[in-house]
């Protein structure tokens, strides 16, 4: 007979009932575990933003055949036909999926018909000029709005919280167009203070190509004047898109710091003796983050797609500009690129805003 504490065969193998070791350490690092979990389920979202990207832009009214032949050529059915096939058109649509998931694990976008050249090359420029004037956007607007919401709810109905709230109210009102088009009338027509349309002067070469961000690799390179001018450049239109965003952070800052403020453990530490400074930073910004970092990441995410405007007035060849010349062409490949970086870029957003909570509120990582 085995002594007691000796492990049973029948309970659980030949480890004696306990678990495997991936199990186990998952079980000892929940980050870990929660980690992998939200990233298997980005993944099962990624194919099916394939999927809708795909149905929805072969269900966009108009013949892309009419839209990229002329007027001449379309009358041929003969060099239709031949257009057709040249671009997988004349296949069913279960095939072109297959063979459009295909082609994306390889890397392949498919060729622009507008520009003759991969997808892929054309978004390796866009997407970088978008990215950097979000990102210098989103920067912006989280210390601002982060900064704007705390001293609003710090001085709850007095002078200062009335003045920010009416300031967060314009900034989510005023049309982001209409705001970028008087931003240019008075900034560069008028005053002279701002420079041109683009990303560099005319006559300006680019810094040499590393991240695809003209601050960045100007910077790498040492090519400070260079810097400085994409700077100069960068300023307005990303000014401009902070307009709404820092509204819109001020106002859900204000709300969740003002919640976490009546909770008791704020009021106990409080009472504890314990300083203003310190209660603020690590009892009620901390609990106050989580809603905070949700509305910032969908605010990214719009930022990204959502420039068309912004960047067909002030002229920056981003990933807007690019994604509304091919809509006018119904140049479908170009289409579909633009509608995968869309909704990847959302995934992406999605993703480091659940590791944030995670990082942020421990609780989290259990669910």
């Amino acid at each position: 007979m085995s002594p007691r504490w000796a492990p049973s065969k029948e309970a659980g193998g030949k480890d004696g009932g306990r678990p495997p070791v991936r199990r186990r350490l998952l079980a000892r690092h929940p980050l870990a575990r929660f980690l992998l979990r939200r990233t298997a389920t980005a993944v099962l979202l990624a194919v099916g933003v394939t999927l809708v990207t795909f149905v929805l832009t072969n269900l966009v009214p108009g013949d892309p055949a009419a839209a990229n032949l002329g007027q001449r050529a379309i009358g041929d059915p003969a060099i239709v036909a031949q257009w057709r096939h040249a671009n997988g058109l004349d296949k069913p649509l279960p095939v072109q999926y297959v063979t459009y998931l295909g082609n994306l694990l390889q890397g392949d976008l498919g060729e622009s018909q507008q520009s003759h050249q991969s997808v892929l090359t054309d978004l390796s420029t866009a997407v970088p000029a978008t990215l950097e004037l979000a990102g210098a956007a989103i920067v912006v607007s989280l210390v601002v709005g982060v900064a704007f919401g705390v001293v609003a709810a710090l001085r709850r109905d007095r002078f200062t919280d009335q003045l920010l709230r009416v300031v967060s109210l314009l900034g989510v009102s005023v049309p982001t167009f209409w705001l970028a088009l008087l931003a240019f009338y008075i900034f560069f027509y008028r005053l002279g203070w701002a420079p041109g349309s683009g990303r560099l002067d005319p006559g300006m070469t680019a810094p040499p190509h590393v991240t695809g961000l003209y601050t960045v690799d100007a910077a790498l390179a040492g090519q400070w004047p260079v810097f400085w001018n994409a700077v100069g450049h960068l300023a307005l239109p990303a000014l401009v898109l902070t307009a709404y965003t820092v509204g819109l952070l001020t106002r859900f800052t204000r709300s969740a710091v003002l919640e976490v403020l009546n909770q008791d453990y704020v009021r106990a530490a409080r009472a504890k003796g314990l300083p203003g400074r310190t209660v603020l930073f690590q009892y009620v910004l901390r609990a106050a983050l989580v809603p905070v970092v949700t509305v910032a990441g969908l605010a990214f995410g719009a930022l990204l797609s959502g420039t068309v405007l912004v960047e067909s007035i002030f002229a920056w060849p981003g990933l807007g500009a690019y994604a509304y010349r091919s809509a006018t062409t119904l140049d479908l490949p170009a289409v579909m690129g633009v509608g995968l970086v869309v909704g990847l870029v959302y995934l992406t957003v999605n993703l480091a805003v659940d590791v944030l909570y995670g990082v942020i509120d421990p609780r989290v990582r259990v669910q």
